[in-house]
């Protein structure tokens, strides 16, 4: 091992490691500006790999604040690539956990909200977890819009109403973070971070946690945003879906205002792991030409959960009929 060499003055990165780790009577959470600053510093490149480690795993055994949430959100959309002026989405769908367990049925959740002619933007990351299908590869093999770039993206929502763009097109330094977590063994405030990036601000957003401890966390991080309506719950494999075999607690904020909903189950008993997640299933249930109740009642219930945020006033009755509508009217022939 190398010798260090003694610095002449402190590095300017070294106050915002001091603030958390100042031991248990000496350190403190970051206030919103400090964590702005700090991750504004390591988006740019401008802090040394032994002082990011060091910075992350405080965070994360300290457990990350709304208020340090909101500041790496206000850094990520100062330091991204920009989007043009005029894009703008009716929901923000984050996607970053890939699928372990079950098929990827929220793409046709995508596909009847989008058809009912609201402007989704998805965005997400791929490849930090191994043995998972992740929305990217599954998008790009069901024919769906990928982009590559933001004037892409555009395009895609102006003609099809949805775009994938990946974050590594949008916010790269943020991605190589993402790509940590096999490197430190566990997840970082990062994770958390991109759930509630919101690249457009889209004044409805949807938001899926591991733990449902997490649900405060994310509505405290969009309430200081000023996100107008918001909806986070525990999906399948910490994906947006809505696990049928469970009752889902439907955490939303509308307009500075929370409250709580439960998404019933429909189905009884445990719901059986398929051998691996694929598309397959997901054409032939669109198309008619196969049936499968666990898909379609998580696309039901994932489309009705979507509505909630995207019409706050119809009340979760209506949005439940509207997905059902939606489902009975979708476009078989999108699926190619």
């Amino acid at each position: 091992m190398s010798q260090f060499t003694q610095a002449a003055e402190e590095h300017p990165f070294a106050p915002y490691v001091r603030i958390l780790g100042k031991g248990k009577s000496g350190s403190r959470s970051l206030q919103r500006n400090e964590a702005a600053e700090a991750f504004s510093m390591i988006l740019r490149g401008e802090v040394e790999a032994v002082q990011l480690g060091a910075f992350l795993m405080l965070l994360r055994v300290k457990e990350e604040t709304g208020d340090e949430l909101a500041g790496f959100v206000d850094a990520c959309r100062q330091q991204m690539v920009q989007p043009p002026a005029d894009l703008q989405a009716d929901l923000d769908w984050s996607s970053y956990a890939g699928k372990k367990h079950q098929h990827p049925w929220y793409l046709l959740s995508l596909l009847l909200i989008s058809g009912a002619g609201y402007r989704v933007l998805v965005h997400g990351s791929d490849g930090h977890t191994a043995g998972r299908l992740y929305t990217e590869q599954a998008m790009r093999e069901l024919g769906l819009p990928v982009a590559s770039d933001w004037q892409q993206a555009a395009t895609q929502i102006e003609q099809q109403q949805l775009s994938y763009l990946p974050l590594r097109a949008f916010c790269p330094a943020l991605h190589e973070l993402i790509l940590l977590r096999p490197l430190l063994g566990l997840r970082s405030p990062v994770n958390t971070l991109t759930r509630l990036l919101n690249p457009l601000t889209a004044p409805a957003s949807l938001q899926s946690v591991f733990h449902p401890a997490y649900s405060a966390l994310h509505q405290r991080a969009d309430t200081l945003l000023g996100q107008a309506n918001a909806g986070v719950f525990k999906g399948e494999s910490g994906e947006i879906e809505v696990r049928p075999h469970a009752d889902t607690q439907f955490y939303r904020l509308h307009d500075g205002h929370i409250d709580e909903h439960t998404l019933p189950r429909v189905l009884t008993g445990r719901a059986v792991p398929v051998e691996q997640p694929a598309v397959a299933p997901l054409l032939a249930m669109w198309r008619g030409s196969a049936a499968d109740a666990y898909g379609l009642n998580a696309v039901l219930a994932t489309t009705a959960a979507a509505l909630m945020v995207l019409e706050p006033d119809w009340g979760m009755p209506a949005c439940v009929a509207a997905a059902q509508d939606m489902w009975a009217a979708r476009d078989r022939e999108r699926l190619d």
